[in-house]
C-alpha cells in the first residue's frame, strides 16, 4: 500500500487520457458498480462523481481527476483488491474521497440528484 501514490493517480492527464479514461469509466463503470454497490458505503458519492466527471459543464481538469479517481475504482487490479469485501475498497475509497475533495466546488446538487435516482432504480444508467 506504501507503493501507492494518489497524488499520481489522481494526475488529470492531457486530453488522449481523459478521452481514454473517459471511455472506459462509460464502458464499465455501470458494470463495477452494480457488482460491489452492497459493499461499498461511498456508491452515492461514485455515482455523483460518475455524472460530474461526463456534465458537459465540468471544467476539462476537474473531468480529468475525477476520470482518473473513477477509472482506479474499475480497474481490475488496485493496491488493495477488492475481492476482500470491506478492506478491498479501502483504496478506491481513498482515491475517490481525495478527487471529490480536491474538485469539491464543482460538483453540483443535480448531481447528487442524479445519482440518487440511478441508485434509487427511478432512472436508468446512462447511454455511453
Amino acid at each position: 500500500m506504501d507503493e501507492v501514490k494518489y497524488g499520481e493517480i489522481l494526475l488529470p492527464g492531457d486530453d488522449e487520457t481523459i478521452n481514454r479514461r473517459e471511455k472506459t469509466v462509460r464502458e464499465k463503470f455501470w458494470t463495477v458498480l452494480r457488482k460491489s454497490a452492497r459493499h461499498i458505503p461511498f456508491a452515492r458519492d461514485a455515482v455523483a462523481a460518475f455524472y460530474c466527471a461526463i456534465d458537459p459543464a465540468t471544467p476539462r481538469r476537474v473531468k480529468g481527476i475525477l476520470l482518473a479517481a473513477l477509472a482506479y475504482f474499475i480497474m481490475p487490479l488496485d493496491a488493495l483488491p477488492d475481492v476482500f469485501t470491506l478492506i478491498g475498497f479501502t483504496d478506491d475509497l481513498a482515491v475517490l474521497s481525495t478527487a471529490i475533495a480536491m474538485v469539491r466546488g464543482h460538483m453540483r446538487e443535480d448531481h447528487y440528484v442524479a445519482a440518487d435516482k440511478a441508485l434509487s432504480g427511478s432512472e436508468g444508467q446512462p447511454k455511453a
